[in-house]
């Protein structure tokens, strides 16, 4: 089912609303966020795996996620891969749902992360989020979600997901300089535009997500 421009208005008002009551937005100093190159990626999935890995996930809960896309009629046919985890955005709807405040956004690179200690696993932000980044585990009864391995971050190192690409198509980096094609990165070519948003993705308006995408023809949107 499709987002009526009636429909994100209403999410908004209520974001909004709850953000009065709940809590004061952040205004980071600097917003770090993901790029990701949807044309060479392969889809190893050494992403998913490293991540899994780092934060000792069970089977079930995926913080990574790539997704394949394929589409046309031979012989004009396509394929290309779509990576996502948190995408730690400006306006998170996970945040103001939180009844406890466990979640919370980062005011020097504006992660959003979750403080277990308080969670006490409504899955209220769950059910907030467009993209499907928090997930519930069943195994301690906790929300969870990609912090871009915050420990990484502040000893000067990348995530484990970006560190694990073979292909080396994510990175991250400020999302300004992402989105201005201004960040060195080798996940993006000389001649490359990046995209705020693809298709397969919920309206970035809703959120503000901090994620750009070399995107294929067929998966542009903006």
């Amino acid at each position: 089912m499709s987002t009526t421009n009636k429909d994100i208005k209403k999410i908004r008002e209520a974001v909004k609303r709850n953000k009065r009551v709940r809590y004061t937005p952040v205004k980071p100093e600097m917003q770090l966020g993901f790029i990701h190159h949807n044309v060479d990626c392969i889809g190893c999935r050494a992403c998913e795996i490293a991540c899994k890995d780092k934060n000792g996930l069970a089977a079930g809960p995926r913080f990574r996620r790539v997704q394949y896309i394929e589409g046309g009629t031979y012989p004009n046919v396509f394929a290309y891969k779509v990576n996502m985890s948190c995408n730690h955005c400006e306006e998170p709807a996970c945040l103001p749902t939180c009844p406890t405040g466990a979640i919370f956004k980062r005011k020097k690179d504006g992660i959003v992360d979750i403080d277990s200690t308080l969670c006490i696993g409504c899955r209220r932000c769950e059910a907030a989020c467009p993209f499907g980044a928090p997930q519930f585990d069943p195994s301690d009864n906790l929300v969870k979600k990609c912090n871009m391995c915050v420990d990484e971050i502040d000893a000067g190192r990348k995530p484990y997901c970006v560190m694990a690409c073979m292909m080396r198509v994510l990175d991250i980096g400020p999302i300004e300089k992402i989105w201005d094609g201004s960040l060195e990165t080798v996940a993006k070519g000389a001649n490359d535009s990046v995209s705020r948003q693809v298709k397969n993705m919920a309206n970035i308006e809703l959120t503000k997500p901090s994620i750009g995408f070399i995107a294929h023809s067929k998966g542009k949107v903006k």
